[in-house]
Order: C-alpha cells, then sequence, then structure tokens
C-alpha cells in the first residue's frame, strides 16, 4: 500500500517509466537482425529497467512533493528531523523513499508485449523496417550532401573564372540604375568626384536634393544587385557547366538541374558575390556609372571603358595625395614658422632669478616681497586678486605708493613705482628693478599655466624672484636653462601634528578652519556652525575678494571663531589658524571626484599653526586619517611639463599667414609642443569664438583685438555670462554703449551672480580704456560685495541635517548612504 502522501507522484512515476520502457524495447529491436525472444529482452535489460524506475521516481518524488510533506512523511515513520536543515531533510527524504517498492513492470510488460508471440514479431518488423528506411534515408541524404559541396565548388569556380565578366554586366545594370534614379528623382550631384559610397550615405540629404529615402540605400543597391543576380545567373551558369556534372545531379537527385534547385544551391555563393560587386563599386564615381546607360552592353566595350574609369580615377587619387601631401609640409612649414621658435628657456643673461621654494607658512612671500620694498621699481603677480589687493595695501600702509591692476579694477598711485597685478595682466615690455612671481607651481595648470610661463621666461627686470612648492623646484630650474638661478629652500619652523582622533562637528573649537570642497558644503556646513552657537567666517573661490577680506579680518580680530572654507585657504593666506580640519578626502576637479593629491593636502594643512602665534600647527580629518596623514608627510613627486599657449607674437606671426582664427586654432591644435610642455587646451576661448564666428563681430574686427576679448578671465561655466559677452562684442563692432549688467538681489547666489556681471563689465571697460565708467562700476561692485559680505554675517539660509550613526551617534557625512558608522559596522 503506498503512502498517501506519496500515492499522487507514484502514479506520474509509472506512467513516465512506462513510456521510458516501450522507449527502449523499440530501440532495442530495431538493432536486432533476427527476431529475439521476449524472454531474451527481459533478460538482457532487467537491471536497466530497475534502475529507469528508481531514477524516475526519485527525481518526480523529490522535485514535485511539497516540503511540508517531506517533513510529515519523515516524522510519520518516526523520525527526528527538528535540528536538520533543509537540505539535510530533502537528503533523508530521499533515501527513505528509495526502498518504495517498485511497481510490477515485468507482470505489465509480459501482459502488453510477451504474451502474444504474434504481437511481439509484429513490433519486431515494424522497428526493423522503420530503423533499414532510417539508415538508408541518412545515406541518401548524405549522398546528396557531398554532392551539394562538389556542385557549389564548381560553381565558385565558375564565378572566380569569370568575375570580371560578371561585375561588368553588374557594373553595367547598377550603373543604369543609378542613371535613371536621378533622372527620375531631379538629383543633383554635388561633385563631379562624387563617389558611389558618398552618394548613397550623403548625397540624398543635401538640402538642394529635395528627395528623401526612408531606407537604407546601401542595403537597397546591395538588393538589386542580388535579384539582377538571381534573373540571370542559373541560364549563365548550366551554360558553362560541363555535361557530367549536369548527368551526376541528375542521377544524385533523380530529377534534371532547374533553375530554382541551382538557386538553391547558389544562394550562399551570390550573396557573397552580391556584397564583393558592391564592394567594388562604391570607390567608383557616379558620372562613371551612370553613363553606363546610354551604352549597349558588350563585354569588351564596357571592359575598355571600365578600365579607363579606373586608370583616370586612380591618376585623380594619385593627384590628390599629391596636393594633400604638399599641403600637410605647407601646414608643418606653418606650425613651425609660427610657433616652432617661441618656446625655447629665456636668453636674457642679464637678469638675476631667485627661486623661493618651500613649504606653505616658510615665509617664502615676506623674503620675496620685502626685496621689492627695496627695490626703485617693483612688480608683484600674483593667482588671485585678492593677494594682488594684500600686497598692494600693503605697500601703502608701510609709505611705498603701489599701484593695482587686476584686468577688473585699477587703482593708480599717484608717482607709484610698484605695481599688485593678477598674473594675467604682465605685460613684457614693462620694466621693473624687481618683478615676483607668487605660487609659480601653478605653471603646471593646464588652463592659466602659461600665465606664470610667460611672466618667468619673458620678465624685463634686474632681478625675477620666483616663489613656487619644493614639487615645482625642478621643472622651474630646468625651465630657466643656463640662465643666472640662485636657491633658497625654506622649512617649517612650526611643526604640524595629525590629530589622532577623528573629528566631529560637535569637536569644533576656537582657531578651526574647517575645509570641503564645494560652495555648497561650506555654506551648509557654516549653516550648522551657526545653528550651534558659532560666529563663521566663509571663503570660497567664486566669493568677491573684497567679501573674502572681510570675512578674513572678521576671523583676525577675533569677531569670528571658526573659518569654514574650500581650498582657496590653501593659497597664500596668512591667518591664525590653530588647526585646520579636512571635512573631505576627496574633490571633483571640473571632470570626475577624486582623492586629495599629496601637495594638496600639504598646501592646505600648512596653514595651520601661523608663526609666532601657534607654537604647533594641528591637521583632523573626518575619515581615513592613516591614508591622509601618509599624504601629508610623503615627498611629492616632481612637477613636469609647465604649460605653453599662444603668445602676442605668435599671433603677428600667424596673421602673415591669415586672419582667420578658426584656422589659428586648428594649427594651435596640431602643434606639436616641445618635450617637457603641455599645451594650453584654449578651450574657453573656442567656445566663445564659436559663438561670434562668421558672424560681423569676426570680419569687422582685428585678430589679435578678437583673441585678447577672447582670453578676458571671466566664469565662462556661467551661461548668462557668455552671452553678456557676445552682446558686449556685438556693441562693440556696432560703435554701441556696452549694455549694463543685469543685477538681481533676491539671493546669495543672485548676488554673486551679479558681481561677476560687473566684473566682466568692468574686463570690458578697463580693455576699451573707459576708465571714468569703470570707476563708477566698481563702486557698484564694491556695494554688492558689502551685501553678500552682510548676509554671510547674518547667517547662512538653509539649515543642514546631521546624519549620526545609529549605533555610537556618530557624526556622518552627507555622502554616506548607511545609518551605521564603519567602526560598529565592523564590531559586528
Amino acid at each position: 500500500m503506498i503512502n498517501p502522501i506519496l500515492k499522487t507522484q507514484y502514479d506520474k512515476a509509472v506512467q513516465q517509466t512506462k513510456m521510458h520502457i516501450i522507449k527502449d524495447v523499440n530501440k532495442y529491436l530495431e538493432n536486432k537482425e533476427s527476431l529475439p525472444t521476449f524472454a531474451q529482452y527481459m533478460a538482457d535489460r532487467k537491471v536497466y529497467i530497475e534502475q529507469i524506475w528508481l531514477n524516475t521516481w526519485l527525481n518526480i518524488a523529490t522535485s514535485h512533493i511539497k516540503y511540508a510533506e517531506k517533513k510529515q512523511y519523515l516524522t510519520n515513520k518516526g523520525l527526528d528531523i527538528s535540528d536538520l536543515s533543509k537540505k539535510q531533510i530533502n537528503r533523508l527524504f530521499r533515501s527513505e523513499i528509495r526502498d518504495v517498492g517498485a511497481f510490477s513492470y515485468e507482470e505489465w510488460l509480459t501482459k502488453k508485449l510477451g504474451e502474444d508471440k504474434e504481437n511481439w514479431k509484429n513490433k519486431y518488423r515494424k522497428q526493423r523496417v522503420a530503423y533499414v528506411e532510417k539508415v538508408e534515408e541518412q545515406k541518401d541524404m548524405e549522398t546528396k550532401r557531398k554532392y551539394t559541396v562538389k556542385f557549389s565548388y564548381y560553381i565558385e569556380q565558375l564565378i572566380e573564372k569569370h568575375y570580371e565578366d560578371l561585375f561588368l554586366y553588374i557594373r553595367y545594370l547598377t550603373g543604369s540604375n543609378i542613371a535613371l534614379e536621378i533622372d527620375r528623382n531631379g538629383i543633383i550631384l554635388s561633385s563631379m568626384e562624387l563617389t558611389f559610397e558618398e552618394y548613397l550615405s550623403n548625397e540624398m540629404n543635401m538640402p538642394y536634393n529635395q528627395f528623401y529615402f526612408l531606407e537604407d540605400r546601401t542595403e537597397t543597391y546591395e538588393n538589386l544587385i542580388l535579384q539582377h543576380l538571381i534573373d540571370f545567373f542559373p541560364t549563365w551558369v548550366k551554360d558553362r557547366l560541363p555535361t557530367r556534372i549536369k548527368e551526376e545531379y541528375t542521377e544524385v537527385y533523380n530529377h534534371s538541374l532547374t533553375n530554382s534547385s541551382l538557386l538553391e544551391v547558389s544562394m550562399p555563393l551570390l550573396q557573397e558575390v552580391t556584397v564583393e560587386f558592391l564592394e567594388d563599386l562604391l570607390p567608383e564615381y557616379v558620372i562613371d556609372l551612370e553613363k553606363l546607360l546610354d551604352i549597349p552592353f558588350d563585354m569588351e566595350i564596357h571592359k575598355e571603358i571600365m578600365e579607363k574609369d579606373r586608370q583616370r580615377k586612380a591618376q585623380k587619387e594619385a593627384e590628390d595625395r599629391e596636393e594633400q601631401r604638399r599641403r600637410k609640409e605647407e601646414e608643418a612649414r606653418m606650425i613651425e614658422d609660427i610657433f616652432g621658435r617661441e618656446y625655447y628657456p629665456p636668453t636674457n643673461i642679464d637678469v638675476k632669478y631667485v627661486l623661493h621654494t618651500g613649504e606653505t607658512n616658510t615665509g617664502k612671500t615676506f623674503q620675496a616681497i620685502n626685496r621689492m620694498m627695496e627695490a626703485s621699481s617693483g612688480l608683484y603677480l600674483a593667482p588671485l586678486r585678492l593677494l594682488a589687493l594684500e600686497i598692494y595695501e600693503k605697500l601703502n600702509q608701510q609709505g611705498i605708493p603701489c599701484s593695482l591692476k587686476t584686468g577688473e579694477e585699477e587703482k593708480l598711485v599717484l608717482n607709484a613705482q610698484h605695481q599688485s597685478s593678477t598674473v594675467e595682466m604682465f605685460h613684457e615690455k614693462n620694466y621693473y628693478e624687481v618683478i615676483v612671481i607668487d605660487e609659480a607651481q601653478m605653471i603646471a595648470d593646464k588652463e592659466r599655466g602659461f600665465s606664470w610661463y610667460r611672466a618667468i621666461t619673458k620678465a624685463n627686470a634686474n632681478e625675477v624672484h620666483i616663489i613656487a612648492s619644493l614639487h615645482a623646484k625642478n621643472m622651474i630650474l630646468q625651465l630657466l636653462g643656463d640662465t643666472n638661478v640662485e636657491v633658497h629652500e625654506y622649512r617649517r619652523e612650526t611643526p604640524l601634528q595629525v590629530e589622532n582622533d577623528l573629528f566631529q562637528l560637535s569637536h569644533t573649537r576656537k582657531g578651526d578652519a574647517l575645509v570641503c570642497f564645494s560652495r555648497r558644503n561650506v555654506l551648509e556646513t557654516a549653516s550648522e556652525l551657526q545653528r550651534r552657537g558659532w560666529q563663521v567666517s566663509v571663503i570660497y573661490g567664486s566669493m568677491p575678494p573684497e567679501a573674502r577680506k572681510k570675512q578674513m579680518e572678521r576671523f583676525i580680530k577675533g569677531e569670528t571663531k571658526v573659518i569654514v572654507s574650500t581650498d582657496a585657504i590653501g593659497m597664500g593666506l596668512n591667518l591664525p589658524i590653530r588647526r585646520i580640519v579636512f571635512l573631505e578626502n576627496d574633490k571633483f576637479d571640473g571632470i570626475r571626484r577624486r582623492m586629495l593629491t599629496s601637495q594638496e593636502v600639504k598646501q592646505i594643512a600648512g596653514r595651520a599653526g601661523r608663526k609666532g602665534i601657534y607654537d604647533i600647527g594641528r591637521v583632523a580629518f573626518t575619515s581615513d586619517s592613516k591614508k591622509m596623514k601618509y599624504l601629508l608627510e610623503k615627498k611629492d613627486t616632481d612637477l613636469f611639463g609647465f604649460t605653453i599657449a599662444p603668445t602676442s607674437a605668435v599671433l603677428e606671426r600667424f596673421q602673415k599667414y591669415s586672419n582667420n582664427l578658426g584656422l589659428f586654432f586648428y594649427l594651435w591644435g596640431h602643434f606639436k609642443s616641445p618635450e617637457g610642455t603641455k599645451k594650453a587646451s584654449l578651450a574657453e576661448e573656442m567656445l566663445l569664438y564659436e559663438m561670434i564666428m562668421d558672424t560681423m563681430v569676426e570680419a569687422r574686427m582685428s585678430l589679435h583685438d578678437l583673441f585678447s576679448f577672447l582670453k578676458l578671465p571671466f566664469a565662462t561655466s556661467e551661461s548668462s555670462l557668455r552671452v553678456q559677452w557676445k552682446t558686449n562684442m556685438e556693441a562693440i563692432i556696432e560703435n554701441r554703449d556696452l549694455p549694463e549688467p543685469k543685477i538681481k538681489q533676491d539671493s546669495l547666489e543672485e548676488l554673486e551672480l551679479a558681481y561677476k556681471s560687473i566684473g566682466l563689465h568692468l574686463l570690458f571697460l578697463y580693455r576699451l580704456e573707459r576708465r571714468t565708467e569703470a570707476y563708477y562700476w566698481e563702486k557698484v561692485r564694491l556695494e554688492l560685495s558689502d551685501q553678500i559680505n552682510e548676509q554671510l554675517k547674518k547667517g547662512i539660509k538653509g539649515k543642514r541635517r546631521i546624519k549620526r550613526c545609529k549605533v555610537c551617534g556618530k557624526e556622518l557625512s552627507a555622502k554616506i548612504k548607511f545609518s551605521v558608522c564603519n567602526e560598529c559596522f565592523y564590531k559586528k
């Protein structure tokens, strides 16, 4: 009696086993040349049949009986399964049901086949006949397969032997199709040298051809060629096949060779040769193909025409290659003449170069500025307007008249022989006794680096003092070549100490500078600190220099206790900072987010521990302190590859050849910069140029003036500023007043954008020498800067929700997606 739990699946196993046994009987009988007895079958296959049953039963039972029913079955048998896993229970169940009695297959099979000998004999005959027929059919199929291979080979040989004849006819038919298509649709060819390939891909969509194809024209002509082959190929082949091949075909297939059967065999070959024919046609001129319509097909005549067409095309291609080679040589000569002799080390041996290198906060700039103050005339070149403003004020406070020029502002002091400027304002024709070039490691910057290159190599002075980080030393010495260079290296007197504990916002103390790498994060952090009761100064790159200066002054005077800043704090800003805290270890560099470099960590961390105020500078991190400490302490890899860009002399040499600025950008792109240098991308200049290319602005403005306007230093990433730039350019060539900047003041973001807009306006005014207007707009911009500063003093709007670890309560970075900190996660 079968257990009810097993009954349904047991019955299924019985039915499947019966089917398997009948299949086995049929297979057994068909392979016997003489009739075996039923008893002989049972003797030979008993073990196999038993295995069929067991496998079928176990597979069906274990797969289809529910897990709960398996547990019930085992429990009913008195087995303790309470501590067993699901896998163990399944294994035990399979073992227990092996002994379930097999159905009486021998009794069933004997009754079905064994008791009636005549039935057994008829089954044998039926299986044997079917088997013999199948074997004969397979032999016949193999014979036909072998002959088909042989037949295909002969056809392939025919095609290969007569390939050119076939191609000539297809060429004639295709050319006729093209001629009819051009005439029918009124297509106008753009060139006498238009190739068939260009015709298929481009010509149909030309604006003067109001005829548009929806389908792929290449595929259309491929199908057309194949259809031509299908039409004439069977007759063509039968006329050339040997008689014996056709007789063999009739013998193998029991019927004569027909067009349809020949195409069936040949179709794969025809498809291949269609592709080859099309590939051979694509390079041909359309005018050579379409003229074939008017020339009745004659093999020899068309062969002669094709040879002449090919010779003429080959000659034209050779002439084109020669012209291209000549143009490349001319282009190379132009590039060498325009750029090749411009970028070499300075040759003025009368200039004394003094290189000040060292870590941040070591007094490099102090020494160089003191020497400039002693000179009868001097020029300070800064990377930032704020630093230029700082030196301008310092010199005037100490009784040394000094003017300020940054492109966006001019403060001319009477009888001043000293000037403080941003590095982009350097003019090589102006002489000074001492020139100081600050943050010269920026020479490696891919966008601004050339301004430092130009200042260093073209400086017109008795002494040039270059201030740079240690890892720029060798590169600058390489740039200076054999000139007279005096090197001073500076070391920190105030040591830096990395704190072991990871920083949390609740650890903030007086004198801290918290550093993150976006304006948004600066404002959010400052907002949270203000919510906690801290008075905060903020510094970020897009902040107006005047506002930035006032934020710094508040910190210096003690009005604020903490600074939150971007990495702008790392460039030349001397502040009484007790501790630098890195709130982030990575930054977006304009292309991707990446880990801070060793030099970036040093540059920022070096601002901690102002000499004379603190005996030690402290540095803290919010994560990965070991890795960040390693970056802080490791020796930097030397910089390699200073940036070069077009100079005035380069533009003057280019004008001997052309006034087309588009050509200039093309030649610059193909100029290979000298070893140890890298070219400025000029991406911002090209972005602006595209806005006025082929307009009246380009037509009416000199190349030199146009290029100088393209190089105006403003935030080209702001679309509204790009539009303002273009509008101003149009006003200049139309001799109109420059449109006034648009000023919105409803938010901090709008104030900052308005500040930038006025800055761009000032760049134009000073470039056009409209100083009276410029002074007015400087006052307006200063008022905006005051408004920005007041907003920052009042507090940043918008509260930042602080994420905390749900286990220990530690503050989590906003970028972390999880609710548990790393330490608590790994403790689990």
